[in-house]
Formats: structure tokens, C-alpha cells, sequence
């Protein structure tokens, strides 16, 4: 149903235990009352998600956070001042409230609001805060329209609530400033400069390879059904050109690539993320054998972009 129209039906839903999926900017998320354990439980049946890899916890509001854990670390609030609403997620101290299912057992947290005034609405309506991942089944591609999240999950979602296209394309930026230096755990769609920029040197260390100490961070995920890998185009596919292109900027010169899907003509990085998904969505659903994925600049949320291509690839080799 429509996101402008259908808030209060699916508040109701969250509130009764059911999974709403709806947009923000970032991507689609699949939601739960966070406080309740049983309906936390169902994302990730849904998901078909490990009970190791925690959730994230969405609030409609930034003063909803010390009314739920309570006072938190001046360098925490900076950042909420600084980038709430916004696609920035921060690791605070679990409350007691919060069931240990949604941080998968973690003493700690992952909490944001998000800037989409339809979800915002949603969990101000429901009247809890709400938790969740993207709308997806787990280590596939995020969903950033709602019909990625009917194509991928279908009928163990209650309501759809469609609000187009998401802004950012990929998912927040994870932080845990708890610490002397904040540590950048998922790069995402708010640049570490902006980070910087805004609280001084930030530490970065992305991925996981036991158990996650946030959402997101393992080392194989974000991956399409078809085989990835992060190259330059070629000049001639080897199989016959049942192989899809994903540019950057142009498409390739030569090469019969059976599909070749561009994230930015200009080579606009911001344009680029907004369309990763999107397109990748695409070049999976055109029957290719392989999709090859050309890396982005380095800089900004191309380095966000390089991670999750890294991610996808990691999944096939």
C-alpha cells in the first residue's frame, strides 16, 4: 500500500506483532516492535537470518534515545545532534527493555533515525521503536523499491508499504563513538569525511569474520543471485556474452555484454550509490552468468559503494 496513506493500518500491524516493510532513505527495512521478542523473532525467520547478526533499532525521534537507554556519551549526542535524521547508526548500550534476540545477545545497541518522514510516521504511529534490517532475504541484494522486497520475501511480510525509490541506495553508516576515538564499523551512505569533518579523526574497520559486533559487517553479503566479481571491462566476454556490465561512468567500448546497467553518466558518486542496488537488481534478473562490477573512486560513498561490491563478490569466491 501506499507509505502516504497506509502509516496507520501498518502501525497497527507493528503493534499487534506483525512485520511491516517500508522505506527509508537508505533502503527498505523489514520492521518488528523492538520490544517485543516474539515479533523480533519473525524477521529473522522472514530473513532466514542468523541469530548472530544483530538488528537495528529505528526510532522516530532523536529525543526518543535517552528516553529509551538513558543517558549516552557526549560524543554519541554530538553525533545525533550533528546527523540525526539521517543515515548514521550508532552503537549505544543495550536497556533492559530491548530483548536480547534483537542485538543477538550484544551488551550493546545499533540505533538511528531515519530521514523519511513515512517512516518516521510509521514508528511514531506504532508508538514503539522498531526493529530493522533491510527487507531482504539475509546476504542478498537490499532492497530500494518495494517491489525488490515482494520479489524477495513475498508473503512472509504483512504490509508493503511503498514509497518509491530510496534516496541513498545504500544502507547508514555505523559508528561506535562510545570510546576515546569513534570507530567507523559499516561504511555507508554518510561519507567518513562528513564524520570527520564533524568530530575529529575516526577509526575505520569494516567487516567481520566471527561474531558481528554490529548489523552488516560480515565479510560475504549484499550478494546477487548470479555469480559477481569486481573488474575492468574486457574487450570480449569469453562465454558467448552471457555476461553483465556494471559501470561506473561509461558504458564499455567493446565487449558483447549481454546486459550493462550505468550508475552515473556524470560520475556522480552520490547518483551511483542511489542506483547500486537498483541496478543490480536488474543485471541479476537478466539471466546472465556472470555480473562483473567496475569499482568506483575511492573517495566519499565510493568507498561505501567499493565495500559492498567486495562484500558481493566475497559471497562467490
Amino acid at each position: 500500500m501506499p507509505a502516504a496513506s497506509g502509516v496507520a493500518e501498518a502501525a497497527a500491524v507493528l503493534r499487534t506483532g506483525g512485520l511491516v516493510a517500508f522505506p527509508t532513505e537508505t533502503v527498505y527495512g523489514l520492521g518488528a516492535n523492538a520490544l517485543d521478542a516474539r515479533a523480533a523473532a519473525r524477521i529473522f525467520e522472514a530473513k532466514a537470518r542468523p541469530n548472530f547478526d544483530p538488528l537495528i533499532t529505528h526510532l522516530a525521534d532523536a529525543a526518543d534515545l535517552p528516553r529509551l537507554v538513558g543517558a549516552v556519551p557526549p560524543a554519541v549526542a554530538a553525533l545525533v545532534e550533528r546527523f540525526w535524521p539521517g543515515p548514521l547508526t550508532l552503537i549505544v548500550d543495550r536497556p533492559a527493555v530491548i530483548p536480547p534476540i534483537v542485538t543477538s545477545g550484544l551488551d550493546t545497541m545499533a540505533v538511528r533515525v531515519p530521514d523519511e518522514p513515512s517512516a518516521r510516521a510509521l514508528i511514531a504511529a506504532a508508538g514503539v521503536p522498531v526493529a530493522a534490517p533491510s527487507a531482504n532475504r539475509f546476504g542478498q541484494l537490499s532492497p530500494t523499491r518495494a517491489e525488490h522486497v515482494v520479489a524477495g520475501l513475498g508473503g512472509a511480510v504483512d504490509v508493503v508499504l511503498d514509497g518509491g525509490p530510496t534516496r541513498c541506495g545504500i544502507e547508514s553508516t555505523i559508528v561506535d563513538a562510545r570510546g576515546v576515538r569513534p570507530v567507523v564499523l559499516r561504511l555507508g551512505a554518510l561519507p567518513v569525511e562528513a564524520l570527520v569533518e564533524a568530530v575529529g579523526p575516526v577509526d575505520v574497520r569494516p567487516g567481520s569474520s566471527g561474531q558481528p559486533v554490529a548489523p552488516g559487517t560480515l565479510a560475504a553479503h549484499y550478494a546477487p543471485r548470479t555469480p559477481l566479481r569486481v573488474g575492468a571491462a574486457e574487450s570480449a566476454p569469453g562465454d558467448g556474452g552471457r555476461r553483465g556490465f556494471l559501470a561506473f561512468r561509461e558504458r564499455p567500448a567493446a565487449g558483447a555484454w549481454a546486459a550493462v546497467e550505468v550508475l552515473s553518466p556524470e560520475g556522480d558518486l552520490t547518483e551511483a550509490a542511489a542506483r547500486l542496488f537498483d541496478a543490480l537488481h536488474r543485471l541479476d534478473a537478466a539471466r546472465v552468468t556472470e555480473i562483473v562490477a567496475e569499482p568506483v573512486p575511492d573517495g566519499g560513498v565510493g568507498r561505501a559503494i567499493n565495500d559492498r561490491l567486495r562484500r558481493a563478490a566475497a559471497t562467490w569466491h
